[in-house]
């Protein structure tokens, strides 16, 4: 009695974290897509290049917009100067040097200018306008936009992949969580098993020997499950990174499977190829080359510009010694040009950049070739493997249904004495293998089914 105690004990504590795990909030499957979309970081990360692609995209970023330049400038300047006149005389209104009194000749007089005042004020606009570059604008300017394009399709596979990420954790946690109830009733069995096997031994129906079976059993049931509780707390973790969740979060998910309807899914398989989100891109990649040619052949035509300016400025002079006046010098202008300007030979890099163009191209060809055979033999795998797997869960249903009465006639044989306790044990552990091995096949031809919605496309247009 004391082993089964223990084994009782063990078993508290193995299932005590269940009881309070199912207290907690249920997590549905479009929920956890929800907030998986909202805040993985790596989706996170994905939108901002679409951001920064549809920033790209913009007319502000096309070159089709004139640049426009304006200048302004204040000056201010105050001298104090002394002019002098050495060996030059005064003259009288006839041009003759005057003398003093003496007969010396008069020297002319230093002349001082203090606090003489300039200022002057300028402003101006210029524009710049190209009217015509060799086209190599317009293709740069699609090109752009295609990249955008790209980065959507980027972002889709990124949001894809996640997703995906994001069942393949979620639904482990669903089976870990079915297992744990199946070792539940395992040990429960057991238990029961147990404490019949104890009445009849003090009754003296049977030997010691099924007591201590009974024992060893329990308390293997007991390991088994808190290994598995173990896994689902772990799993759990793994899930919270991808939901971007503090990590102990507990929650509780959808056990409940659904396929898609057969007729619908052979409609996504047709539409398979047009919807892969590898073959969009390649698409948008053969497009993307072939705007970088068409705009690497503008460098052999010419380029015409327009320009024009308007400008204004204010000149104020100080007088000097031979203007004692204050001159203004009030002015403005304006202009007009257009100009023409054509590389004739830029010492062929023009000509190698066009021939790296076209090879490019051509490697972008034959890669989109490329991927449309993977593409196809992803496809085709998946679907194998979506069928193979939905098959091994029917097998694998049956399989449980036959062991579930297997062990029901075992367990009543064994109460009217006609197999022995080793006998039961081994219908007990043939149904949970077949239990575990039915979750198993359930949840992974699930996963199948949504890596063949993924190739085909349709992984975030369906209900899950």
């Amino acid at each position: 009695m004391k082993k089964f105690t223990t084994a009782k004990i063990v078993f508290l504590f193995a299932i005590s974290p269940f009881f309070l795990f199912s207290q907690q909030s249920f997590l549905s499957k479009e929920e956890a897509v929800k907030i998986t979309l909202e805040n993985n970081l790596g989706i996170v990360i994905a939108k901002n290049d679409v951001e920064i692609a549809e920033n790209n995209k913009s007319v502000l970023n096309s070159g089709f917009l004139p640049s426009i330049t304006g200048t302004a400038g204040a000056n201010y300047q105050r001298d104090d100067s002394t002019f002098e006149f050495p060996g030059q005389f005064l003259r009288d209104d006839e041009g003759n040097v005057q003398i003093d009194s003496e007969g010396n000749p008069i020297p002319r007089p230093d002349a001082s200018l203090f606090k003489a005042e300039a200022q002057r004020y300028n402003a101006s606009i210029s524009a710049d306008y190209v009217l015509f570059d060799g086209l190599g604008r317009l293709y740069d300017y699609k090109r752009l936009k295609e990249e955008y394009n790209l980065s959507e399709l980027q972002s889709r596979e990124t949001i894809e992949t996640t997703v995906l990420q994001l069942f393949t954790v979620y639904f482990e946690m669903a089976r870990v969580s079915e297992n744990i109830r199946v070792l539940k009733d395992t040990y429960a069995n057991t238990e029961d098993r147990l404490k019949r096997a104890e009445y009849s031994f003090e009754y003296g129906q049977i030997n010691k020997l099924d007591v201590l079976n009974a024992q060893v059993d329990l308390v293997n049931d007991s390991i088994n499950l808190m290994n598995e509780r173990q896994l689902f707390e772990n799993t759990m973790r793994d899930l919270n990174i991808i939901l971007n969740k503090d990590l102990e979060q507990q929650f509780e998910v959808d056990t409940t499977i659904t396929f898609i309807d057969k007729i619908r899914l052979e409609g996504f398989l047709r539409e398979g190829e047009r919807n892969n989100v590898r073959m969009l891109q390649a698409k948008s990649n053969m497009t993307i080359n072939d705007y970088t040619l068409k705009s690497s052949k503008s460098v052999f035509l010419p380029t015409i510009g327009l320009t024009g300016f308007y400008g204004w400025n204010l000149n104020q002079n100080a007088p000097g010694p031979f203007f004692p006046g204050v001159t203004v010098n009030n002015r403005r202008n304006f202009g007009l040009g257009a100009n023409l300007t054509w590389n004739l030979f830029d010492g062929g890099s023009g000509i190698t950049q066009l021939k790296n163009a076209r090879v490019l191209l051509e490697s972008q060809d034959a890669f989109q070739k490329q991927i449309v055979l993977e593409v196809r033999r992803d496809i085709a795998n998946a679907q194998g493997d979506y069928e193979n797997r939905l098959k091994v869960f029917e097998l694998q249903e049956q399989n449980v249904f036959t062991a579930t009465d297997n062990y029901n006639r075992s367990n009543e044989r064994y109460k009217l004495g006609q197999i022995t306790s080793v006998e039961l044990r081994q219908a007990q552990i043939n149904l949970l293998n077949a239990q575990t091995s039915r979750n198993l096949a359930k949840y992974n031809a699930k996963l199948a089914e949504l890596q063949l919605l993924q190739l085909t496309g349709q992984l975030l247009n369906v209900e899950l």
